[in-house]
């Protein structure tokens, strides 16, 4: 029985790219995204399912686990991808309310996801949810010269993914019963970075495919790259 696998903030970039490789792999790819004229036309264009979904509404994420419960009965595979910058604000000009939007997005987003299609998970016989992170949450990567992430200043974007990484491996010992993984896609030209990034969006979705498509005792609780396992 091929995999079906959810991906939320799927209209373009990672998202897409993810939901594009994932579906040429044989998965029934679900595209999730806030805009549905631009999630219909990206999930045309994949031979994908449209499903919309804002990570920041409440209704809108219990809307969408609805639906999918409603028609395909289960997920095999969740991929929290849909995230923001911050609209790239200075720290000395960035604001609580421009802070708690980025966290909002991008931590309570995932938190919201991941508990309303908890029961959708446990329909499958190997649940796993793929977390997107960042090196720039990294302690290890961004104080290390040789590496991009130690160039870059973004606050609110940093924290968030510092918080989304410890939540993946929180959520990998709260339950034994679905694997959670992060990956860290690395710099990649998306719109995000407007388009400054070295990697290809294929190579950004290299790791996510991998903990999409990898076999259960792979483990939970890990955070990878491209390149393979990475310390925090």
């Amino acid at each position: 029985m091929p995999k079906t696998t959810f991906v939320t903030g799927a209209n373009k970039g990672l998202g897409f790219e993810a939901a594009r490789r994932l579906t040429e792999l044989g998965h029934t790819v679900l595209l999730g995204a806030r805009d549905a004229d631009r999630g219909r036309r990206a999930a045309a264009e994949l031979g994908a399912r449209f499903v919309q979904i804002d990570v920041t509404d409440d209704a809108s994420v219990a809307a969408a686990a609805a639906d999918v419960a409603a028609n395909e009965g289960r997920i095999d595979v969740l991929i929290n991808n849909a995230g923001i910058t911050g609209g790239g604000v200075s720290a000395e000009a960035l604001t609580g309310a421009e802070a708690a939007l980025v966290l909002d997005t991008n931590v309570a987003g995932v938190v919201r996801v991941t508990t309303a299609f908890l029961p959708l998970l446990r329909a499958s016989d190997a649940p796993a949810v793929v977390n997107v992170t960042s090196g720039l949450g990294s302690l290890a990567l961004t104080h290390d010269p040789g590496r991009v992430e130690s160039e870059v200043i973004a606050p609110a974007y940093a924290a968030s993914k510092a918080a989304v990484t410890i939540l993946t491996t929180q959520y990998a010992k709260a339950f034994g019963d679905v694997r959670f993984n992060a990956v860290d896609p690395g710099y990649t030209a998306t719109d995000l970075n407007g388009h400054t990034g070295t990697q290809t969006v294929t190579e950004g979705t290299d790791a996510i495919v991998t903990l999409a498509t990898e076999n259960p005792s792979a483990g939970t609780g890990r955070i990878i790259d491209r390149y393979g396992p990475l310390t925090w």
